[in-house]
C-alpha cells in the first residue's frame, strides 16, 4: 500500500481510503448498507492491517450513526491517534429549521462539535464541505473553516462536489487573507464518469489539490456484475440508482475491462480501481464495501499494474464527448506543446 502526500501539504495518506457509507442502517442510507459495530470494527482492522491509514465518513451518513460506529471501532481497536487520518464532512441537514443545514458559520460550528462527540476525537484531520451552499457567501464558509483550524478542532480542510469556479473562488479568498485553504477535492470520479477531467483535475494539478475519488465503481455498476443485458436483482443499484452515469458508456467500459481483468487474473472491479489509481492528481481512491470479500478484493487492486497499452485502450473507450471550450482549446493549440515550438 503506497502513501501519497495530500495535495501540497505535508500529510501522507494511503492510496486507498476506507469509505463508511455502508456503516449504520438508518433512513434511506440502509439501501446502501447496514453494517453494525462488529462488522465495522472488523473492516477497520482489515484496512489497518493492509496499510490503509485513511478513513472517510460524514455527519449525514446514517444520521450520524456512521461516525459513531467509526469512533467506537477506533476505541475498541486501541488505534493510536497519530497513526490514522480521519475525514468527515459538513453541509447536509442534521436538524430541523433553516439553520440545520448548509455551510454557514453557525451550522459548521455546531456540526464539528457534534462530529467530534460521535467520533470520540479531540480533532478531525480533514474536514470537508460536502456540497454547494447557494445561500451562504463562500467567504463566510472559508473564515469559519479557518477558525476551526486555529481552534485545533480541524487540521486540514477540503471540498466535495463543487464546480471548479466556486472552489477556485474559495481558494483565492483563503490565500489572499492568509486563511486555511482547501487541500483536497472529493469528487465523483470513475472510468465511466470522467467529468471532472474537464475543469476540476486541471485546477487541482495547478493548485496542488489532492483528488479523492468517491464511488470509483459507480455504485457497483463497474463491478463486473452488470452489463447491458444483466442486472442483479439484489444489487444496491436496483433500489437506489445513484450516482448518475451514462450507462451505455459504463457498459462499454465494463466490456473493455473484462479481457484485461482476465489477463491479470483479477476482478473487473480491480481494473476499474487500478485505472483510477494511475490517473494524474489522484491521491487516494475511496472504497466502500458491504462484505469482507468485497473489501479484500478492493484492497488487492493496489497490486494491479496496467500497461501503457491497456491504459490507452481504457482511455479511448471511456473518453468524454467533446465539449466547448475544450475542443476550441485543443484546436487552437494543436502542435504547440509537442516539441516546445508553435507551428
Amino acid at each position: 500500500m503506497k502513501s501519497k502526500r495530500l495535495g501540497r501539504t505535508g500529510l501522507y495518506v494511503s492510496e486507498l481510503c476506507l469509505g463508511t457509507m455502508t456503516y449504520g442502517g438508518k433512513g434511506f442510507w440502509e439501501v446502501i448498507g447496514k453494517l453494525g459495530q462488529e462488522a465495522v470494527t472488523g473492516q477497520l482492522r482489515t484496512a489497518f492491517e493492509a496499510g490503509i491509514n485513511f478513513i472517510d465518513t460524514a455527519n449525514v451518513y446514517h444520521e450520524g450513526e456512521s461516525e459513531r460506529l467509526v469512533g467506537a471501532a477506533l476505541k475498541e481497536l486501541g488505534t493510536a491517534r497519530d497513526s490514522v487520518v480521519i475525514a468527515t464532512k459538513v453541509h447536509g441537514r442534521t436538524a430541523k429549521g433553516p439553520n440545520g443545514a448548509g455551510l454557514s458559520r453557525k451550522h459548521i460550528f455546531d456540526s464539528v462539535d457534534a462530529s467530534l462527540r460521535r467520533l470520540q476525537l479531540d480533532y478531525i484531520d480533514l474536514y470537508q464541505t460536502h456540497g454547494l451552499d447557494p445561500v451562504t457567501p463562500i467567504e463566510e464558509t472559508v473564515e469559519a473553516l479557518d477558525a476551526l483550524v486555529k481552534a485545533g478542532k480541524v487540521r486540514y480542510v477540503g471540498f466535495c462536489n463543487l464546480p471548479a469556479w466556486k472552489a477556485q473562488k474559495a481558494i483565492s479568498y483563503a490565500e489572499q487573507h492568509n486563511l486555511a485553504r482547501y487541500v483536497s477535492a472529493q469528487m465523483f470520479y470513475a472510468i465511466a464518469a470522467r467529468d471532472i477531467e474537464r475543469e476540476i483535475v486541471p485546477m487541482a494539478l495547478e493548485d496542488g489539490i489532492g483528488i479523492l475519488p468517491w464511488s470509483p465503481l459507480a455504485g457497483g455498476l463497474l463491478s463486473g456484475k452488470f452489463s447491458a443485458d444483466t442486472a442483479p436483482a439484489d444489487a444496491r443499484r436496483a433500489q437506489f440508482d445513484f450516482p448518475i452515469v451514462d450507462k451505455p458508456r459504463a457498459f462499454a467500459c465494463v466490456d473493455a475491462m473484462r479481457p484485461i481483468a482476465t489477463e491479470h487474473g483479477v476482478s473487473v472491479a480491480q481494473i476499474a480501481l487500478a485505472y483510477l489509481l494511475a490517473k494524474p492528481g489522484v491521491t487516494s481512491v475511496i472504497i466502500g464495501a458491504k462484505t469482507d470479500a468485497q473489501l479484500a478484493d478492493d484492497i488487492a487492486a493496489t497490486t494491479v499494474r496496467l500497461s501503457t497499452a491497456q491504459l490507452e485502450a481504457l482511455d479511448k473507450v471511456s473518453a468524454l464527448p467533446a465539449e466547448y471550450p475544450g475542443w476550441m482549446f485543443e484546436f487552437q493549440n494543436r502542435g504547440r506543446f509537442e516539441d516546445g515550438m508553435e507551428r
